[in-house]
């Protein structure tokens, strides 16, 4: 009977952990891309980080809660893991030449609106 728990617990963990749908990842993955090779920095508790730094950054907080099995669209990694700091909770910004920076939520939806309009018009009808 002690077994019984035990293998609950682990069926659950298991559950837990599923990987993000592959579609949802795609678009994560285009989201990370589009911020490395934008030319943009990133803030993170102060300091401004080059778009390849953010990647690196942004991908070990999604490993996390994909491993944990919290994030399932690229809406929820961005409002669970790109949008604020776990450490400070202040909110990471992206900051472009020739404009104020803004919070990195907001240019983030802009891109995956992006992502999907491409994907949309790329798609067989």
């Amino acid at each position: 009977m002690r077994a019984l728990p035990l293998l609950l617990i682990t069926l659950t963990s298991m559950a837990a952990a599923a990987p993000m749908p592959p579609a949802a990842r795609a678009e994560v993955d285009s989201l990370l891309t589009r911020l490395q090779t934008s030319g943009c920095q990133f803030n993170r508790n102060g300091s401004w980080h080059a778009g390849a730094d953010a990647r690196g950054h942004l991908l070990k907080k999604l490993d996390y809660l994909e491993g944990k099995g919290l994030v399932t669209t690229a809406e929820q990694f961005i409002a669970q893991a790109a949008s604020v700091s776990s450490v400070s909770g202040k909110p990471y910004l992206v900051r472009c030449a020739g404009q104020a920076p803004v919070e990195s939520a907001k240019w983030l939806a802009v891109e995956l609106q992006q992502v999907r309009a491409a994907r949309a018009a790329s798609s067989p009808r």
